[in-house]
């Protein structure tokens, strides 16, 4: 079969991880007989360098036109300034909501050979295997009105949370479906203690658990569910919350895996059953302070390649394989600097993509 990948490394590490991943793909093409074709664009700041723009029409065009998107990461110390007009997140946002790519599903699962190395207890952290759906084209981030400006009192600025009954309807679904092929137990996160919007988030919820009885039904707070991390994250299956707590809690929950080079997304246009359309990427940034020196995770990039397989191409055994693969590499002692303990052997970034892609190629 023949597949076309529209390839955004990106800035800061992604060239780097984004390389492994590809060499990852390409082993997975030849033992099955795929061919994948890719094709190659600029986005984030190395595309403001470029092109004067975070994302230009033509590759949104060839994202489009493409069955997948792969994307490293964007950003950096050099584009960080609150007063540059352009910044490299734009041309994320723009992709996002260019694609219509709705709903982002983050996996976080401890692999047991890492339970010794991550930041918290092997007690708490033990077991956890959980998915957060996060809504990736509504509320704060695109809301309007969104401006600052001056007034005699001094400066102001405003963001707009703003929630629609059918975006909260589609992000739940992809919930509740996903639910209900796992573990069938919903947490749907808010703030409706506070929020409007959460509130409206949280009737919806409630109206559409009736299609689903089989699925229980979790309501809880974003500071709670925050604080359960921590405490008991083993409890969580999957999480349904919408764009910015999505934002914050899936950046704390990648301390359960151990880094968050461990940590893969997919951000999906649709409800993923069969085929979807999406884009894959790790859900670190671009660490422009390790950029060029071979000591990257590219782990969560090459996930991302075995999501890509799943929810795009329909090829469950394929993306199998990775991840089969990531875990016999694991399980052989090797690691990267984030996820290193005393006994195991370091490797770079390119060493890491190299063993597990002939792990792949048996």
């Amino acid at each position: 079969m023949e597949f076309n990948v529209a390839v955004l490394p990106g800035d800061g590490v992604g060239p780097e991880v984004m390389t492994q991943a590809l060499s990852v793909l390409q082993a997975v093409g030849e033992k099955f007989g795929h061919s994948f074709l890719y094709h190659d664009g600029l986005i984030g700041g190395v595309a403001i360098d470029t092109l004067g723009t975070a994302l230009s029409p033509e590759t949104l065009q060839m994202c489009k036109q493409s069955d997948a998107v792969l994307l490293g990461a964007v950003g950096g110390f050099k584009w960080d300034s609150p007063q540059a007009k352009i910044h490299p997140e734009d041309g994320l946002l723009a992709l996002r909501k260019g694609l219509r790519l709705f709903a982002n599903l983050r996996p976080v699962k401890i692999f047991p050979m890492l339970v010794d190395s991550a930041n918290l207890k092997p007690e708490v952290i033990r077991g956890v295997d959980l998915v957060v759906v996060r809504e990736l084209t509504g509320g704060l981030y695109f809301g309007q009105p969104k401006r600052q400006w001056r007034t005699p009192k001094g400066r102001q600025a405003v963001d707009t949370l703003a929630y629609s009954e059918a975006e909260i309807e589609r992000i739940l679904r992809v919930g509740f479906e996903l639910a209900r092929s796992r573990r069938k137990k919903l947490t749907s996160v808010d703030k409706a203690n506070v929020l409007q919007s959460s509130r409206l988030w949280r009737q919806i919820a409630i109206e559409m658990s009736a299609d689903y009885p089989d699925v229980e039904l979790q309501h809880m707070l974003v500071d709670a569910c925050a604080m359960r991390f921590i405490q008991r994250p083993a409890e969580f299956d999957v999480l349904v919350t919408e764009n910015m707590f999505g934002d914050i809690l899936t950046d704390e929950a990648s301390m359960l895996a151990g880094s968050m080079g461990m940590l893969p997304s997919a951000s999906l246009a649709g409800i993923p059953k069969g085929i979807t359309f999406g884009m894959y990427e790790p859900i670190h940034g671009s660490a422009p302070s390790r950029s060029g020196q071979d000591v990257a995770n590219p782990i969560a990039t090459i996930l991302s390649v075995a999501m890509m397989l799943r929810y795009s191409f329909s090829l469950e055994t394929e993306a199998r394989t990775i991840e089969d693969a990531v875990l016999a590499i694991l399980e052989q002692g090797y690691r990267t600097y984030d996820i290193m303990s005393e006994g195991r052997t370091k490797v770079g970034t390119k060493e890491m993509g190299d063993l597990i892609a002939e792990k792949v190629k048996g």
